[in-house]
C-alpha cells in the first residue's frame, strides 16, 4: 500500500467509532500534525465549509477556493488549536469567516480596480466576441492553475486574483515567508512550461 493509501485507510478508521470519541480522537490526531487526521477531518467538515463559504459567495468555484484555503491554513496553523478550547469544526468554522471576509474583500478590490481602470483608459470593458484571444488565455491560465499542488495554487491564486504581496500572503496562510515564495516560484515555474510563455517575476 502507497503512503497515500495508508493516510486513507488511517482516515477512514476514525469513521468506525462513536462520533463524540471519533471527533474527539480525530481533533488530537490533527493537532499533533497526523496526515490521517488531516485527512478525516477534510471528509467530515469539508462540506460544511463549502456550503458556508457558497452561501456566502453564491459561487461554486469561490466556495471550492475558500475550501482549499481553509483547510490549508488549518493544517500550517494546527499549532494554534487547542481542543481542550472547544471542537475542531468550531474552530475551522472560525477560519472559514475569515476567508469568507477576505474573499469578499477580494472581490471588492478588484471590482474598484476594474472600474478605476475601465475610468482612465475611457474605453469599454472588452467583449469576448471581439477578442477571443484573452478569453482563451485566462481560460488556460485557470485551467493549468488547478492542475498545480493546492500550497502553489493557493499562492498564486492570492498573488494573482487578490493581489496581495508575498509577505501578505505569509500572514494570511500563517506560511513562513520562505516557504511562500518556495510555492510561487515552483508554480509559476510549472506554468511556463505548461503554457510556454508566462510573465517573468
Amino acid at each position: 500500500m502507497n503512503a497515500c493509501g495508508m493516510v486513507d485507510a488511517a482516515a477512514e478508521a476514525y469513521a468506525d467509532e462513536a462520533p463524540s470519541a471519533r471527533e474527539e480522537r480525530l481533533a488530537a490526531a490533527f493537532a499533533r500534525g497526523d496526515e490521517a487526521g488531516l485527512a478525516a477531518a477534510y471528509r467530515a467538515w469539508a462540506p460544511l465549509v463549502r456550503a458556508l463559504a457558497w452561501r456566502s459567495l453564491g459561487d461554486a468555484r469561490d466556495a471550492e477556493d475558500v475550501t482549499q484555503q481553509v483547510f490549508v491554513a488549518a493544517w500550517y496553523g494546527r499549532h494554534g488549536y487547542r481542543p481542550q478550547r472547544g471542537p475542531l469544526a468550531g474552530w475551522l468554522v472560525g477560519i472559514t469567516r475569515r476567508k469568507i471576509a477576505d474573499a469578499l474583500a477580494g472581490r471588492t478590490r478588484r471590482a474598484e480596480l476594474t472600474a478605476a481602470a475601465g475610468a482612465a483608459a475611457a474605453v469599454r470593458p472588452c467583449d469576448p466576441a471581439a477578442c477571443p484571444e484573452a478569453v482563451l488565455d485566462r481560460l488556460l491560465v485557470r485551467r493549468e492553475l488547478v492542475k498545480l499542488p493546492p500550497a502553489q495554487q493557493t499562492v498564486l491564486r492570492l498573488a494573482y486574483y487578490d493581489d496581495l504581496s508575498q509577505t501578505q500572503i505569509a500572514e494570511r496562510t500563517g506560511w513562513p515567508l520562505g516557504t511562500v515564495k518556495s510555492h510561487a516560484r515552483r508554480g509559476l515555474h510549472r506554468l511556463r512550461e505548461n503554457l510556454g510563455t508566462w510573465p517573468e517575476d
